[in-house]
């Protein structure tokens, strides 16, 4: 499929490999949120601190930059179907531990920090083989989709780890997450081909590799560009949303008003999502990056003149639409890295987001502190606003070959001949990765 050609959610689901790891990921997205929930509860119960609540709540995101450093270059250098069943299968046991040892509350930290720390390994190798059997456009509607489940089994997960808990206790709802990781493991064990590592990927030492792809990639002045645009709006917006209790306890707004403002922006992103990646051609989305980055900025200042409740829910939609600018920027990304380091490249975004999605509450949360929570929420959205500078031209997302980024064009073209070789030997059935019409082997209705 070129990139040009608009893809169908039929065509993309039609991949049997993007099926697999559409339905193991959603699964574990799910019970990850019912472990956070869980696991917050069980540490307040034992604690009564509100801070090391707050801590178990983040403590699955920050050491993922110490995997991301350390271990990205695994996602390449080993074979995509055991590593990602190892890692699901990891959780499944972490998750009894902590549901059926009396382990100390430090120990039960410890642990999913631990897990973490892998995370980055895991989730490149599932975004590089995403990649390697989605072409063109069927790539970005898969990311699309992806993201669009990813926000819902997240509201699932947390809407039934409070049923859980409620019934069961925080200790057995735990079970329940093993039980969630458990099936996506095998999920992936006895869904996924066996396909080899990629070829070439290192032979070295994997610390060694990591760290040098790792500055390598951002030592390339447009892969960083790419990076920082995918990493600073989130980072700033969801600083914003993360003071939507504070805001509307300073407000006195009811308390069922701070699940409506909550679930303003997964809404929002939902149905950019949806619009964005469906029904709006290619090219065109390319160019709605720079707008839809100030759609995600713009409605969070709206909250400094105090607007009424219902204007305050539809602000936090219309800025969750804007997270569909990250759709115009897919294809320049995968272009742009290195084929060889294509999972670590993903798992690097993957680590920013995460890295970068704590530290924002942090900050404009000490901001409200200091100020009130409107202000705070406000400056979130202005400097969300600021990063339309980093969007580069659309000539430039169009056509990658346009950006200098100090690689040999020509060796690339040359090079680009053997990557379809290469691609041949990762993924041996060529069909496999391209889209097959609906209704063939492998049709989308086993999802």
């Amino acid at each position: 499929m070129s990139d040009t050609q608009q893809a169908t959610y039929r065509e993309v689901f039609a991949v049997p490999a993007f099926r697999v790891l559409f339905a193991s990921r959603s699964i574990a997205i799910a019970a990850d949120a019912l472990r956070i929930a869980a696991l917050s509860v069980l540490v307040y119960t034992a604690t009564g601190s509100a801070w090391l609540s707050a801590v178990t709540f983040g403590i699955g995101f920050l050491p993922q930059v110490l995997g991301g450093a350390l271990f990205g270059s695994l996602a390449d250098r080993l074979r995509p179907r055991p590593l990602i069943a190892a890692g699901y299968a990891a959780e499944c046991l972490a998750a009894l531990a902590l549901a059926l040892l009396p382990l100390p509350t430090w120990a039960r930290l410890v642990l999913v920090a631990v897990i973490a720390i892998f995370t980055p390994v895991f989730n490149g190798a599932s975004g590089r083989l995403v990649a390697d059997v989605l072409t063109g456009d069927a790539y970005v509607l898969g990311r699309s989709v992806t993201s669009m489940a990813s926000g819902g089994a997240q509201l699932l997960g947390l809407a039934a780890g409070g049923v859980a808990i409620g019934v069961l206790g925080a200790q057995r709802a735990l079970l329940l997450t093993a039980a969630c990781h458990l099936l996506a493991a095998l999920i992936v064990r006895f869904g996924l081909a066996d396909l080899p590592a990629v070829p070439g990927a290192g032979s070295g030492g994997a610390v060694r590799q990591s760290w040098s792809t790792n500055q390598t990639l951002l030592a390339d002045p447009w892969v960083r560009r790419l990076l920082l645009l995918q990493w600073l709006p989130s980072a700033f917006v969801v600083g914003a949303e993360a003071l939507m209790v504070a805001y509307a306890s300073a407000r006195g707004f009811p308390t069922a008003a701070i699940g409506l403002l909550m679930a303003g922006s997964p809404l929002g992103m939902l149905l950019g999502q949806l619009v964005i990646g469906r029904l709006v051609p290619p090219d065109t989305r390319t160019r709605l990056v720079a707008p839809l980055v100030l759609l995600l900025g713009l409605p969070p200042v709206g909250f400094a003149f105090d607007p009424p409740l219902a204007v305050c829910a539809v602000l936090m939609v219309a800025s969750g639409v804007g997270f569909a600018y990250s759709l115009g920027l897919q294809r320049a990304f995968v272009d742009a890295v290195p084929e060889l380091a294509r999972g670590q490249a993903f798992g690097l975004l993957s680590t920013g987001l995460m890295t970068l999605q704590g530290v924002g509450p942090a900050v404009f949360g000490a901001l409200a502190s200091l100020t009130a929570p409107r202000w705070a929420v406000a400056l979130a959205g202005v400097t969300t606003i600021t990063t339309v500078l980093l969007v580069p031209p659309s000539r430039f997302l169009l056509d990658t070959g346009a950006v200098n980024t100090g690689r040999n064009r020509e060796k690339e073209a040359h090079d680009g001949q053997h990557a379809v070789a290469r691609r041949g030997a990762y993924v041996p059935d060529v069909d496999a990765r391209t889209p097959q019409p609906a209704g063939g082997a492998g049709a989308a209705g086993d999802q």
